[in-house]
């Protein structure tokens, strides 16, 4: 009797705990699974009045309306995820209104596709995160996408200063977006990985260049060149509904696979208090781009400890390194005397970066 007492004793103990682990789990799990809404903003290039290019015969803004719509569709079927579109249908938009319904959706992602054109045989997919500077010819792409502005009413308000021809002003660049570049890189990467190896398009690489449309966006952002429809036989490929299911399947895959690496980088709230240590660094950055440089301090303006990280095949270079944000605001000072005037403040917590407003507060 006394045995069976004991052994009911001790079951009742292993339930009381197995209990305790049970729910412990759950309280903790409830918190990592719960759900955010991904909000994914599609842009149908051109549109309305503005056809786009009009390669081999075939309309850029009916295509690019086919794709994204497609896209949109094979997305929305995930509970997490909500999408909305610039143009649902064959309307004109002008280009800040397409980033202003982003930005007033605190969009998590910002996708805008295109078809490219050329006046050789050119052929390939290729896509575009705002970057700094680009080679001449991603400049003459920018500059064709970007000359939809002379389309809209009071564009000469809207865009002040804005030359659609002039280096200067296509360089001209939004600081909030190039807080973004990371997880631009990272989306754009995992699009134009598919379109390389699972549909085996050339590969046109992921490029940095200055598209008006990106520059309008304060969150992660990338712009798709499907193919070129000057190229009559990608022209038919993309105006074909195998070619646009097919390039809507890669874009739509590269979009799940992105954000699934954004729920694995969360760090949950759980029920248990931890007392825990943050470490947050304040650095400058500098610059930004494909060449690697030695972080030399005459390579910089005679700046002295200049960091080089990579991301992908671009580099971005980091000047100072401190705790204090008062100090990094000094710092910021200097980069800016020594002609670096587009440097930014970024923070670091653990070393994953974080916005400055968050490091600010848990200092």
């Amino acid at each position: 009797m006394k045995f069976q007492e004991n052994d009911k004793i001790n079951t009742k103990v292993k339930i009381i705990f197995l209990f305790f682990i049970g729910f412990s789990i759950l309280m903790s799990s409830s918190s990592i699974v719960a759900q955010k809404d991904y909000v994914i903003v599609i842009d149908a290039g051109h549109g309305g009045k503005d056809p786009g290019n009009l390669g081999s015969g075939y309309k850029e803004k009916n295509i690019a309306l086919k794709v994204a719509l497609a896209v949109g569709k094979k997305l929305a079927i995930k509970k997490d995820i909500k999408v909305l579109y610039t143009r649902k249908n064959d309307v004109f938009v002008n280009l800040w209104k397409r980033g202003d319904v982003a930005n007033q959706a605190k969009a998590d992602l910002f996708i805008s596709i295109h078809c490219d054109s050329h006046t050789s045989n050119a052929y390939g997919a290729g896509t575009f995160v705002l970057g700094l500077r680009g080679n001449k010819k991603n400049l003459e792409i920018a500059k064709r996408e970007n000359a939809v502005i002379f389309k809209e009413d009071n564009y000469k308000d809207k865009y002040k200063g804005f030359d659609t021809n002039s280096a200067e002003s296509v360089i001209g660049l939004s600081l909030l977006q190039e807080e973004n570049l990371d997880k631009s890189l990272a989306i754009a990467s995992l699009i134009q990985n598919n379109f390389t190896f699972k549909l085996k398009r050339l590969n046109r690489k992921v490029k940095q260049d200055n598209f008006q449309v990106l520059r309008e966006t304060i969150m992660p952002s990338v712009l798709v060149e499907l193919g070129f429809l000057t190229n009559k036989k990608e022209g038919r490929y993309l105006n074909s509904k195998k070619g646009q299911d097919q390039m809507a399947g890669a874009i739509s895959e590269a979009v799940l696979k992105y954000i699934h690496n954004l729920k694995l980088n969360v760090i949950s709230n759980t029920d248990i208090t931890i007392k825990a240590v943050h470490s947050v660094e304040f650095k400058i950055q500098i610059a930004s781009g494909k060449n690697k440089i030695a972080t030399k301090s005459f390579n910089f303006k005679g700046l002295k400890n200049v960091q080089r990280v990579s991301v992908g095949k671009f580099y971005k270079y980091y000047y100072g390194n401190t705790a204090d944000y008062k100090q990094v605001k000094k710092s910021l000072k200097t980069a800016k005397s020594k002609g670096y005037t587009s440097a930014f403040i970024v923070a670091f917590k653990d070393g994953e970066k974080i916005s400055v407003q968050e490091a600010v507060k848990i200092k």
